[in-house]
């Protein structure tokens, strides 16, 4: 049985730009909501085309950072990530479904491919000392919801998993 460890997560006011941050005794995990315009600019500057960024502007950005502070390795699985508000799945979209939705487009593989390398990776396995991360899309919703992904540790991934979560999760609105 996965029972939960106790974690620090710090909130800061859930202002713009300010990340939520899950600590452990085995790792860090930064979570950064970003707004449609962040987004929008981002993408922009890489000449992406206005199909695109208003695909990508109605879309919840979290950027993600996962730093393995033990000296095991620690493995990532979105597939180990559920996120939740009100009690309801919210159902994020694996790399494959973008890329068939840009391909159905017509968009240009570049830009296909710069899109896919902003992305968190479906699973990588983090060696000690570590840092990596990435975009997680998920549809707009209003208010907080709720976070939980648990980690495969051990070369083997038959060490203690660590399970996280946050309640204070959110999509950042741009200011009105």
């Amino acid at each position: 049985m996965i029972s939960l460890l106790p974690v620090l997560v710090i909130v800061s006011a859930a202002q713009l730009g300010q990340p939520i941050i899950i600590k452990t005794p085995q790792m860090e995990i930064d979570l950064t909501p970003r707004t449609a315009n962040q987004m929008a600019s981002f993408y922009e500057a890489r000449g992406f085309p206005k199909a695109m960024r208003d695909v990508i502007s109605s879309q919840c950005f979290i950027t993600v950072g996962i730093t393995n502070t033990t000296d095991t390795r620690i493995w990532h699985d979105l597939a180990n990530w559920s996120f939740t508000a009100a009690g309801k799945s919210i159902s994020r979209e694996h790399r494959d479904a973008w890329k068939e939705r840009w391909q159905a487009m017509g968009m240009p593989m570049s830009k296909q491919a710069t899109f896919r390398w902003t992305l968190i990776p479906e699973s990588l396995d983090y060696l000690p000392g570590e840092h990596e991360g990435g975009n997680i899309v998920l549809p707009f919703t209003e208010g907080y919801f709720t976070v939980t992904a648990t980690f495969a540790t051990g070369d083997d991934k038959q060490g203690k998993p660590i399970t996280i979560s946050s309640d204070k999760l959110f999509c950042a609105e741009d200011p009105q």
